[in-house]
């Protein structure tokens, strides 16, 4: 560990600037050490997202396909999404399980709160594990998102052969794994 100098690095300047509704820059101007020359840092602000791990009372995992422009293609996730401000994300667990699967949360776990990305992201993922109620039968998932139930060793087949990447998801898949929630045992860990 290395042996900072107290009160050392110093932020000298921080200046955001807005991109978009989604996003900022934020620059920042880090003193290391008393006397060297600052240097620059950015850094992307955007609002706290979460992932849900779910499982149906059937034992299957809802998992959604949408496009990724950032990628030009086709992805599997995990049901996600930004949490709105104002609101709290176990609230927003709920909402974004409900609207992108049609699944209602009948136990929401938390599975943690960390960092995307320490280098560039300066928001929060929360990760949680529901237990859900059986599937509205009127609901229709969000515009753009296809619905899929996976058993864990399917799941661990989309992401083998690149077609669930967000690995993002797939710690929060280890998460509920951690916390026993799910048995990654089943996911064929180690094939």
């Amino acid at each position: 560990m290395t042996d900072w100098p107290k009160n050392w690095p110093k932020i000298k300047s921080r200046r955001t600037i807005a991109i978009s509704p989604w996003m900022d820059v934020i620059e920042r101007e880090v003193e290391f050490t008393a006397g060297a020359a600052p240097e620059l840092y950015h850094a992307v602000g955007q609002a706290d997202y979460i992932a849900i791990v779910a499982l149906t009372p059937d034992g299957v995992i809802p998992i959604v396909r949408q496009y990724r422009p950032t990628l030009e293609r086709f992805t599997w996730e995990l049901p996600a999404g930004l949490v709105d401000k104002g609101e709290n994300a176990a609230d927003t667990c709920r909402r974004e399980l409900m609207e992108e699967t049609g699944f209602p949360a009948l136990a929401v776990h938390s599975l943690g709160t960390f960092s995307p990305c320490t280098a560039r992201l300066s928001n929060q993922m929360h990760s949680f594990f529901v237990e859900c109620g059986p599937r509205t039968p009127e609901a229709a998932p969000e515009a753009g998102i296809e619905v899929s139930l996976v058993t864990p060793a399917e799941l661990a087949g989309l992401i083998r052969a690149g077609e669930f990447t967000l690995q993002l998801h797939i710690g929060a898949l280890m998460l509920a794994g951690m916390r026993g929630y799910l048995d990654l045992a089943a996911f064929g860990a180690g094939k």
